[in-house]
Order: structure tokens, then C-alpha cells, then sequence
């Protein structure tokens, strides 16, 4: 009963990474979807509008990379 309890709490830090990357793959879809609508909607922004595009991007990309190490930092209490 033991081994079979250490394999579901092994396997657990994959789906917990698996849902924590939902939200950031919603986040950037979301940002390059709208950022593309408002380029043509006004072209003469798009500068801005793509370089705010991107700071959004590194943000958003950073919950995806704290969600991978997170069960590196608390899986292993041994």
C-alpha cells in the first residue's frame, strides 16, 4: 500500500503543473488575440500596443516557468 501511495503523490506534481499551465496558455492567448484586434483597429499604435504586447507576455510566461518549479521546491519533503 505504501509503494502504490508514493507513485500517486509522484505523479502529482505533473498534474498539478499541468493545471498550472492552463492559466498562463488562456493569459497569452488572450494578449496576442486582442493585441492583433487592436493593431487593426488603429495601425498607427502598433507600436505600442506591441511592445505592451510583450511586457504582458513575459509576465504572463512567468507564472507558467514559477508553475514548473513549484513542485521541484515543495515535492521533495524528504
Amino acid at each position: 500500500m505504501a509503494a502504490q501511495l508514493a507513485e500517486v503523490v509522484g505523479s502529482i506534481a505533473s498534474v498539478g503543473y499541468g493545471l498550472a499551465a492552463i492559466g498562463p496558455g488562456i493569459g497569452v492567448g488572450l494578449i496576442f488575440g486582442n493585441g492583433v484586434q487592436a493593431m487593426a483597429r488603429q495601425p498607427e499604435a502598433a507600436g505600442l500596443i506591441r511592445s505592451n504586447m510583450f511586457i504582458g507576455f513575459a509576465l504572463t510566461e512567468a507564472l507558467a516557468l514559477i508553475g514548473i518549479v513549484m513542485p521541484f521546491v515543495f515535492g521533495t519533503g524528504k
